[in-house]
């Protein structure tokens, strides 16, 4: 019997292992720790590249290379060392110290050569224990939570006692209750009843001597907004890293009212810290009253009944409508831009369904009207008082943006008025949305690059110990037919990185860990076909015969082993997280080209070899 592969099969693998070999290739080269230099609402000027230069070389401070991109500049060293003493060094520039539109973080830049990045090429993803990067524990500040559930029932309870025409005197929010005060008990009954039956979520007693209706939030009620507000914090934070550009971040839920996010390859964390906390969002009112009105409800604090006072970003007093026309959850999306008219830097606003109806209705009523647009920022600190820890809760309101209402609008408009920088950030919070809760970090951990490389290097070392054993145990074992078992094994491994590379998954320690078991894998299946060639010559078959039966006959038992594996594998990465689902990918892709390489490839190895003549014995 003669073996033979047709000349396709033999191109399809030649094809496969350059194509791999290409997009494998980008991995070598790693990434250089870098300094960038950002300057807003400009390019960087050419001139600071001398300066900068100048600058390290008088603090001894060697430089890969210094180059402008896109109006950025980027300075690559060759460690991490460096880098840091550098990135101190270029913030003392005068020049840059004193502008402070300049903007100097530490970055990591691919040093993949440009010939491989023109073809689509770039280097696999590090998690954080190879890459290094910013670990965060945060706490959502549940009582914030519940007390923006109960401000939402004030306001629909206002609207749905006008809507039924009953009168009442007023409605505030005192201790985790909602009381409802009304003129006579009637009317205080009639509320009573038409509350119970309209707001499920809320307990009502009454007090019949201050004629008051009291609401609280029953306990199913308070446990099911715990579990919504982490449940969108998770979300939201989700939105805002994948806004930030970070490479398979980990986020997710750890107990009742805590959440873990990784964020691999971030070295600067007072940015990561400023976009995750950060509870951004905006208020769109209708003005109240006249400039003179303003400043005498500044001077002497009476403001009236229907207006609340804020103040503009100069400082200035604006008395505002109490009723809001939109908020920032009624937001679609957002987008920074540069407004036509003024060529200033600004943010373009698309509204849902909802609050493009209000929005069109107030427009339309109020033609020639000014309109404010409020900016609202929450914070919850942790600060130490008398040794204690103590949480501070901060609030900021600010009037950004007054113009006048020019014409009807409601999906899509403008807001102006912001600097390059900050319109930029207010549209990426505005379109991951706000967050439901504010969170506090209430632990932060800093994995180093230098840390990163050591697990890289320990993870490769594995890797290699157990490939090269593998090798010289084939070698010596199975002789030719083991050395065509190593090329392949070498053809598994640079498969597989090309793989993980083209998916841009991300590779962590338990990754490598599912790397090196798939060696192991790769070579079960040689060793299964050796030793039914090696079973069938020692029944007297001829060499020819004994290899066609040796894969053919192997092929039920390294499938059933592989594809056991690969559902193990599957169910691995759908119920698992984090690390565990970086093992399941790398073991499930390993499975894949292992069963390719061993089964194909070894055997087109074999059948070049042996195949198309007559021969007496085989050597293994």
């Amino acid at each position: 019997m003669i073996n033979h592969y047709p000349l396709w099969k033999y191109l399809l693998l030649i094809v496969v292992l350059v194509f791999s070999s290409i997009y494998a290739l980008p991995n070598i080269y790693g990434e250089d720790p870098s300094v960038m230099v950002a300057l807003r609402n400009d390019s960087v000027p050419a001139s600071i590249q001398d300066i900068i230069k100048s600058s390290l070389k008088k603090a001894a401070l060697p430089y890969k290379a210094v180059e402008i991109n896109n109006g950025k500049l980027l300075v690559r060293f060759n460690d991490t060392e460096t880098q840091l003493k550098a990135a101190d060094t270029i913030k003392n520039i005068p020049l840059i110290k004193k502008n402070r539109n300049y903007t100097v973080a530490l970055n990591l830049a691919p040093a993949t050569p440009k010939w491989l990045q023109e073809m689509g090429a770039s280097p696999m993803y590090l998690g954080l224990d190879l890459r290094g990067g910013v670990h965060f524990l945060m706490e959502v500040d549940m009582d914030s939570a519940i007390k923006r559930m109960e401000n939402a029932y004030v306001s629909d309870m206002r609207s749905f006692l006008r809507g039924e025409k009953i009168r009442y005197l007023g409605i505030t929010r005192k201790a985790g209750n909602i009381e409802i005060k009304f003129r006579d008990a009637a009317a205080m009954e009639k509320g009573r009843s038409a509350l119970k039956r309209e707001f499920k979520d809320l307990e009502f007693t009454t007090d019949e001597d201050q004629l008051k209706v009291i609401g609280k939030l029953t306990e199913k009620a308070i446990r099911n907004e715990k579990r919504i507000a982490i449940q969108q914090n998770v979300i939201t934070l989700r939105n805002r890293v994948n806004e930030l550009g970070v490479a398979e971040p980990v986020i997710q839920q750890q107990g009742d009212s805590r959440i873990v996010v990784q964020l691999p390859g971030v070295q600067d964390t007072a940015r990561a810290k400023e976009i995750l906390g950060a509870t951004a969002t905006l208020e769109f009112r209708l003005v109240e009253g006249t400039y003179r009105e303003w400043q005498d409800a500044e001077q002497t604090g009476r403001v009236p009944l229907n207006a609340k006072l804020y103040h503009e970003r100069n400082g200035d007093p604006v008395l505002l409508k109490r009723r809001v026309i939109v908020t920032g959850d009624q937001i679609n999306d957002a987008s920074s831009t540069i407004d036509s008219r003024s060529g200033s830097p600004a943010v373009s606003v698309r509204l849902d369904g909802k609050g493009a109806k209000k929005m069109g209705e107030t427009t339309r009523e109020n033609l020639k009207k000014p309109m404010a647009v409020v900016f609202i920022e929450n914070k919850v600190e942790t600060k130490i008082v008398d040794g204690k820890k103590v949480k501070v809760r901060s609030r900021t309101e600010e009037v950004i943006n007054i113009a006048t209402i020019q014409g009807v609008f409601s999906k899509n408009f403008q807001i102006t008025g912001l600097q390059s920088g900050e319109a930029h950030d207010l549209a990426l919070l505005l379109r991951a949305g706000a967050l439901r809760a504010p969170v506090e970090i209430v632990e932060e951990r800093t994995v180093g690059p230098s840390l990163g490389k050591d697990n890289i290097k320990k993870g490769f070392q594995s890797v290699v110990i157990g490939f090269v054993v593998v090798l010289i145990f084939m070698l010596a074992y199975y002789k030719v037919f083991g050395l065509f078992a190593n090329i392949a094994l070498t053809a598994n491994l640079i498969i597989i990185f090309a793989v993980l590379s083209l998916l841009q998954a991300t590779l962590t320690l338990p990754g490598i860990a599912g790397i090196v078991l798939t060696v192991g894998m790769a070579v079960d299946a040689n060793v299964l076909i050796f030793e039914r060639i090696r079973e069938e010559l020692r029944n007297g078959n001829s060499p020819q015969a004994s290899i066609h039966a040796g894969f053919e006959k192997a092929f039920s038992t390294i499938a059933d082993a592989n594809v056991t594996t690969l559902i193990a594998a599957i169910v691995l990465f759908s119920l698992g997280t984090g690390p565990i689902k970086g093992f399941a990918i790398t073991l499930s892709i390993g499975i894949l080209t292992s069963m390719f390489t061993a089964i194909m490839g070894t055997r087109a190895l074999v059948n070049l070899t042996y195949g198309g003549r007559n021969i007496s014995k085989v050597s293994i």
